[in-house]
């Protein structure tokens, strides 16, 4: 995968990249981003300490349709919803699954990207199956859908499953290195950059949900199937609505699968560009008219 070590310049980047603290004062003019720091490729420090990521790009082109100016702040992710909900900052752009239990306290964009929960284990040790983590430790971070995943799991197995939660995903993956846990429990896009990051670790392999509702699954297990969106409070509607548009708008216009090979391989999933490129004769979600035929099927790829 190619990596970016720089965010392309514009009017709203250059104070855009730099962390805000947090301030329960409510954003004037600036667009205050919430986001758990790091979680790579999503959103991440290079050497220099230019934030960086496929959320981070995914901003840059939505607020450059708005002409809006940004920054991200850093916060963590089991306080990022009640953070949001008290002022901190507008929005939440964290890698972040839509489900229920999230849309019952914040409203979300339409999905920009979909993921699965997978299984990061040692290449040297004796995890062949899920079954082989019974009575072991998993890792995850907290408040994510890795840790929900991971309870289910420790349901399945009669409570027979021994769970260590983390603070940052950082946490999750130093504990399995350290023999302290047997896998990591978490999104598929971070574990598959672990993995390029550390030789020792490998995706326990083997079908799952994604074998269930897309024609190409990858050859990991996939423990879930989960659709990214930008949560919002519940009484911001009108910017919510601004936001799809941008959103639909960078989509339709080619830049999304830009910035989608800058992070992963293959192509994006086909239902995210279909929303915005629908077939010949009817109107894009942003308001125009396309005439390139649109497919239902979804791809998945390695990056979800």
């Amino acid at each position: 995968m190619d990596r970016r070590s720089f965010v392309k310049g514009s009017a709203g980047i250059v104070g855009g990249l730099a962390l805000g603290g947090v301030s329960g004062a409510q954003d004037q003019g600036v667009i205050r981003i919430g986001s758990d720091i790091p979680y790579k490729p999503f959103e991440y420090r290079t050497q220099d300490g230019t934030l960086v990521g496929f959320d981070v790009d995914i901003a840059e082109a939505i607020f450059g349709e708005l002409d809006r100016e940004y920054e991200f702040v850093q916060t963590g992710f089991d306080t990022i919803i009640p953070s949001l909900n008290n002022g901190n900052f507008r929005i939440i752009m964290s890698a972040m699954t839509i489900n229920d239990q999230r849309a019952e306290q914040v409203d979300f964009s339409e999905p920009y990207f979909i993921a699965f929960q997978t299984v990061a284990i040692l290449e040297s040790g004796n995890i062949q199956s899920l079954e082989d983590l019974e009575g072991k430790t998993v890792a995850v971070q907290k408040g994510t859908t890795g840790e929900a995943a991971a309870q289910e799991l420790q349901q399945q197995f009669g409570g027979n499953l021994n769970i260590d939660s983390y603070d940052q995903i950082t946490g999750a993956f130093n504990a399995l290195l350290n023999n302290q846990a047997v896998a990591v429990i978490n999104d598929n896009a971070v574990n598959l950059q672990y993995t390029e990051d550390q030789e020792a670790v490998t995706l326990l392999q083997g079908e799952g949900q994604a074998a269930e509702e897309f024609e190409s699954a990858p050859p990991y297990l996939t423990l879930t199937v989960e659709r990214y969106g930008i949560a919002f409070r519940q009484d911001d509607d009108e910017f919510r609505q601004q936001v799809n548009e941008a959103l639909n708008a960078v989509i339709a216009s080619g830049r999304y699968e830009e910035i989608y090979s800058e992070y992963f391989t293959g192509a994006p999933p086909q239902s995210i560009l279909d929303r915005a490129r629908p077939s010949p004769g009817t109107t894009a979600a942003n308001g125009t008219e396309n005439g390139t035929a649109g497919n239902a099927t979804d791809t998945t790829t390695n990056g979800g």
